[in-house]
């Protein structure tokens, strides 16, 4: 099975693929100060409660935001699992993704791997909106190509923002929606205000990115909270929870 392994600021998503089927994925928290013997012991947790062990494991392909866990990723690889890892980034990866940014090496690798995958799935010019630490707007033209896109804080910066810098608001689950724009009491006001207020952010620059378009583009959504922002942004066609493990395991197919 191929072990793909997406690191984002707060979150990492591992899929395990057979093929091209994801049997299952799981979700925990990115700890940048992980060793690899201690990414192991969390591997072996995972892979357990899918009755799974490490010599299932036949492949491993990463990518990463955080560059202190590439090292300790490629340790797992090598010392545990007698793989050597397709590490994104690394200088003979080849993502086939044509990037026409001012300068291609600063753009996070989630970025390209969304924009293959995204590209490889709807074969047509995308927005494709991220929902994880940061919001990130992909824009790929009808080629395929990176073209660039905008960076926006994250709803979890956001709320927990509110919850620190002032003295009377409180942290609040905003996986339940508030039942109206008016909110009647602090929790739902701070609902309201996160849910439909980037729902508006995601309109807004969607509609500003589309008109540099010349034909209008496609918007999808992935990310960890992507389904509860795209009830509030009708531009949004398309919710897709694992885009970036696909987006992985396209490369590594592409570089095997």
């Amino acid at each position: 099975m191929l072990l793909t392994i997406d690191i984002g600021n707060s979150q990492t998503v591992l899929g395990l693929y057979r093929d091209t089927e994801l049997l299952c994925h799981f979700r925990v928290k990115t700890d940048r100060h992980a060793t690899a013997d201690e990414l192991t012991v969390l591997l072996l947790s995972l892979l357990g409660l899918k009755d799974l062990s490490l010599s299932d494991l036949s492949a491993m392909v990463v990518g990463s935001v955080v560059p202190t866990l590439k090292a300790a990723w490629r340790g797992v690889g090598h010392n545990r699992l007698s793989l050597t890892p397709l590490i994104i980034g690394d200088a003979h990866v080849d993502t086939g993704v044509v990037i026409l940014t001012d300068n291609p090496q600063e753009v996070g690798a989630d970025r390209i791997i969304n924009a293959l995958a995204g590209f490889q799935r709807y074969h047509r010019a995308l927005i494709i909106a991220d929902f994880g630490t940061a919001i990130t707007f992909d824009c790929v033209s009808d080629k395929g190509e990176y073209l660039g896109g905008a960076i926006a804080p994250g709803m979890g910066i956001s709320l927990e923002a509110l919850s620190s810098q002032t003295a009377k608001l409180p942290k609040v689950d905003i996986s339940t929606p508030p039942k109206t724009a008016i909110a009647t009491n602090t929790s739902d006001a701070i609902k309201s205000g996160v849910l439909f207020g980037y729902g508006g952010l995601v309109e807004g620059i969607t509609a500003r990115l589309s008109k540099e378009f010349p034909n209008p583009p496609l918007v999808i959504a992935t990310g960890g909270m992507a389904a509860l922002v795209a009830p509030f942004a009708p531009s949004i066609k398309h919710v897709v929870p694992e885009l970036t493990l696909e987006g992985l395991r396209l490369i590594y197919e592409r570089n095997r």
